[in-house]
């Protein structure tokens, strides 16, 4: 940095353009470097998610004390043997069915006579599918054998037909013709060859492997490093292993299927829709295609064609919604915007090879960015998991002033969670970030007045909400949401008080009013809404509460003298304000027992400073603790009674 001011300043606003070019500059690089490299890369590519979906295999035997070489060995050589049967055996397929082609151009040009008759008589339909009738036509005529010429046609076309002048290119040399023929065939035999060695070496050296990728990811903690770095490698295995599973499975329902209806070449045709599979969202619509288009010809009605379709429609959401989910969740961890976006782009680097491997490439980016933390990045492009944390999530949709969907991201984390636990660790978290920013001035009077109403309309919404039977026992469901997902993996479980209801008998004498417990708000733009919260969490676990301003304490009558009063601060105050706040209502409720609630201090050692300073029975930074507390003085017996709330 220079130390020249004016440069300085022109520097540090030129820095994000700066660093914006180099990143697109990077972005261009590895682009060009993916796209040119891709004769090697692919291989590469191929021979590590192969090495994944091997590696259970080779540790199996290695558990058997088969030597690692030959472990390596079997199992490369076992699984390359049955990659060249199902190729060979997609060739000889594909080979009968283009030699039985021919023979279906009649089926196919008959029915698109009677299509074509069909759209004529309703007008208009005629002209808007001709073009496509045009070219089916074509289709049949091209797949139409010729018809034999007879000899006394050959010598009647010689006497009144021209002759025909065909002008061929002089015939190559014989090195020219072998280089040729050799170029199409050494291409995929050595693109199979690296693949083959590729894989050799990575499953012999996995331990080297992985001890390099330790020392580029940092090796500053080689106990956590190691760790991320097996785990991601064991989740990788099991993914792939499930997805070759399922898309296996596919394949096969799908011959076997296809075979029953009498569709030809049904085993072609379960292959494709088995490797189409790894292409996301549209590989099994791809792989319906092909055997509709059989079925219509090959069939002189349509009952086939319609088997067919009733085929992939049945198979594919029972293998996509219900098997899949059973196997490796409901989704990969990839959003689906980064599951399209990466096709597009390995399709576009790759080509068709690219395609298939777009999923299995981007999986484990996500997995890299969420184990290694210098690749974070990857994981909050490319990850289903939402970029912001449930508490940023929650505040932002106050400053958007959308209460209504943070309604209902919280009716489905109570389906599962205690209120008082998303109260505590969403938002009253929300609420402090809030107060941050209008303590920094980024956020102004009107603004706060409007996050303040909103989450006055959220607490006030879920605090009608019923919680359900025995909600806190561990009963745990896959929910519909992913921020509802995220939020139960930040939060953590709920505290065993928040399994306690006090029923009326339970309460000690002077807890038995209509309102025992008073919840004081400091008149802050957010306090109103943090005491509503405690209110609201006392009176749902039996104490009955209510939420009132300092004036209204003021004037209580002799009939509504509480057993607790609860201050609640969430604002900054001075603590001689606090100190005369709670004399007053000592005087006002004299022998009332008196609890604080700071809902942003969280060192233990300030608050035993507080708490001596402003002479409370009880000090609080959450309301999980502001419950523990009620309920250990509102109980009549030492032991607690507890039930679950109904």
């Amino acid at each position: 940095m220079s130390d020249d001011p004016v440069t300085a300043r022109l520097m540090r606003r030129a820095l994000p353009v700066v660093t914006a070019l180099a990143s697109l500059l990077l972005v261009v690089t590895l682009a060009g470097a993916l796209y040119l490299g891709r004769d090697i890369l692919v291989p590469v590519a191929l021979a590590i998610l192969l090495s994944f979906v091997l590696l259970p295999a080779v540790r199996a035997l290695r558990r058997l004390r088969v030597p690692r070489a030959a472990a390596v060995l079997v199992v490369v050589l076992l699984a390359f043997g049955i990659l060249v049967a199902v190729g060979g055996l997609i060739a000889r397929e594909a080979a009968q069915l283009a030699t039985d082609l021919p023979r279906y151009s009649i089926t196919l040009r008959d029915k698109i006579t009677a299509l074509r008759a069909a759209t004529a008589e309703r007008g208009g339909l005629s002209d808007s599918f001709s073009g496509f009738f045009d070219m089916a036509e074509e289709i049949g005529k091209e797949l139409q054998p010729p018809a034999p010429e007879t000899t006394a046609d050959a010598r009647l076309g010689t006497a009144e037909r021209p002759m025909q002048v065909e002008i061929h290119a002089p015939r190559s040399g014989l090195l020219k013709t072998l280089g040729s023929v050799a170029g199409g065939v050494l291409h995929p035999l050595a693109t199979f060859g690296l693949i083959l060695l590729f894989t050799i070496f990575i499953l012999l050296q996995r331990e080297d492997l992985r001890n390099r990728a330790i020392r580029l990811a940092g090796s500053s903690d080689l106990r956590r490093t190691t760790a991320a770095i097996d785990d991601a490698t064991g989740r990788l295995s099991r993914l792939f292993l499930a997805q070759l599973a399922l898309n296996f499975a596919f394949g096969l329902v799908i011959g076997v299927g296809l075979w029953a209806i009498g569709v030809p070449s049904p085993i072609l045709f379960g292959v494709i829709a088995g490797i189409s599979r790894f292409v996301p969202y549209v590989g099994a619509v791809i792989s319906a295609v092909l055997p509709l288009a059989i079925a219509v010809a090959v069939d002189p009605g349509w009952s086939m064609a319609i088997q067919v379709a009733i085929l992939f429609v049945v198979v594919e959401p029972i293998a996509g919604h219900v098997v899949e989910p059973l196997l490796y969740g409901h989704s990969t961890g990839i959003s689906p915007m980064a599951v399209i976006l990466a096709a597009t782009i390995w399709t576009f680097l790759w080509g068709p090879i690219g395609l298939l491997l777009a999923t299995p490439l981007t999986v484990c980016l996500v997995v890299l960015g969420r184990h290694v933390e210098r690749l974070w990045f990857l994981d909050v492009i490319l990850g289903d998991r939402p970029a912001l944390g449930p508490q940023e999530i929650f505040y932002q949709r106050m400053l958007a002033g959308d209460p209504a969907e943070a309604i209902e991201q919280g009716r489905l984390f109570l389906k599962e969670r205690a209120l008082v636990t998303y109260y505590d660790e969403v938002v009253l978290a929300s609420l402090r970030m809030a107060q941050e920013d209008a303590a920094r001035g980024t956020l102004d009077r009107a603004r706060q007045g409007q996050v303040g109403a909103s989450v006055r309309v959220v607490v006030e919404t879920l605090g009608q909400v019923r919680a359900r039977g025995l909600p806190f026992l561990g009963r745990r469901q896959k929910t519909a949401s992913a921020e509802a997902e995220a939020a139960f993996a930040a939060v953590g479980p709920d505290r065993s008080t928040a399994a306690i209801v006090l029923r009326p008998d339970d309460l000690a004498p002077g807890w038995r009013g209509a309102t025992p417990v008073l919840c004081v708000t400091s008149g802050g733009a957010f306090d109103e809404a943090a005491t509503l919260m405690l209110a609201q969490t006392l009176t749902r676990h039996g104490l009955a509460a209510r939420a009132v301003s300092q004036e209204a304490l003021r004037a209580l009558s002799p009939e509504e003298r509480p057993a607790l009063i609860c201050f609640s601060y969430l604002d900054p105050i001075s603590l001689s304000q606090i100190r005369l706040t709670l004399r007053r209502a000592r005087q006002a409720v004299p022998g009332v027992s008196v609890m604080v609630g700071f809902w942003r201090e969280r060192d233990p050692a300030s608050l035993g400073r507080l708490r001596r300073q402003i002479a409370a029975d009880r000090l609080v930074t959450s309301l999980g603790d502001a419950l523990g507390a009620a309920l250990e003085q509102a109980r009549a017996a030492p032991e607690p009674m507890r039930r679950a709330a109904e």
